[in-house]
């Protein structure tokens, strides 16, 4: 997959060191992309890297290591990345995940919100200039920003906006992983509202219930939940997010949520675009707040 220029298109991909983001990544190397990949883990993000430098010799990939819980950090991962590329041709925010209890970060955040949400809001838009560096020079919809949500969105009623982080509430840790996974949806038909003109697609979609290390960090009680259920492989987790990456079907529309490569509808809480604006204020007022 080349530019205009006869170079690798270039994917950044969060969350590529385990599971679906890890089969992405390196099934997008081995078509021939520039892949820069992100982790959190020291081992597994080193033993990406030689993973994706081994599925395509002689075409450039990386990994960074970044929590994306802190914003401070993200926003230097954005800078990595910059100094890695001059494009970006698809953004897949993919990192994430739930907790046991509730941990508010060094920055004041509750960390299942920011890690699903609110490091991918900072991410984004630092990195828009190089996503329209590359729609600039492609073939419109070519360009694409996938955020992976979750049905558990349709467990989330609403946001809470006296509230928004379950920092004062009795925390609990489905409900905050339901509730970000609103915010990855609402996010996404802001995007895609936005990018429309510059002919840069946001989509988001639900990977389905995949066999990953996730599990392991959920509360006991997520966890036999999701022991109960036929889970299914990171490769066929993937199979959709890479098809939302390099098929051309996907640059046809825009802010959509997809499952097994067709679009489905979300819940009525996913739907509301005033609730999607008053996220996004609130998004950019807590980013500001860690500059």
């Amino acid at each position: 997959m080349q530019t205009s220029e006869g170079l690798p298109r270039v994917a950044v991909i969060t969350g590529a060191s385990s599971g679906i983001g890890r089969v992405a990544a390196r099934t997008l190397a081995a078509r021939g992309w520039r892949v820069i990949g992100t982790g959190r883990d020291p081992e597994r993000t080193a033993s990406a890297a030689t993973e994706l430098r081994a599925a395509a010799p002689g075409v450039p990939s990386d990994m960074i290591r970044v929590d994306l819980a802190l914003l401070g950090a993200a926003k230097r991962a954005a800078d990595e990345i910059a100094a890695l590329s001059s494009r970006v041709d698809v953004l897949i925010n993919n990192a994430g995940g739930t907790a046991r209890q509730r941990v508010v970060t060094a920055e004041g955040n509750e960390e299942t919100f920011a890690a699903n949400h609110l490091g991918h809001y900072v991410l984004t838009g630092r990195l828009l200039p190089l996503l329209h560096a590359a729609a600039a020079d492609s073939p419109r919809g070519a360009t694409r920003i996938i955020n992976v949500s979750s049905s558990a969105h349709e467990s989330a009623p609403g946001l809470n906006w006296s509230d928004l982080q379950m920092l004062s509430d009795e925390f609990v840790p489905i409900r905050a992983y339901c509730n970000a996974k609103l915010a990855n949806i609402l996010f996404t038909r802001v995007l895609a509202e936005q990018l429309a003109r510059d002919g840069i697609v946001a989509h988001a979609m639900h990977p389905g219930a995949v066999n990953t290390n996730f599990i392991n960090h959920a509360d006991e009680g997520t966890q036999a939940y999701l022991r109960k259920m036929e889970l299914i492989s990171p490769e066929e987790g993937a199979d959709t997010l890479v098809w939302l990456a390099t098929a051309t079907e996907p640059g046809g529309s825009s802010g959509a949520y997809f499952h097994r490569r067709q679009a489905i509808a979300t819940s009525a809480a996913a739907q509301d675009m005033k609730v999607a604006h008053r996220l996004w204020q609130e998004s950019e007022r807590l980013a500001a707040a860690c500059a």
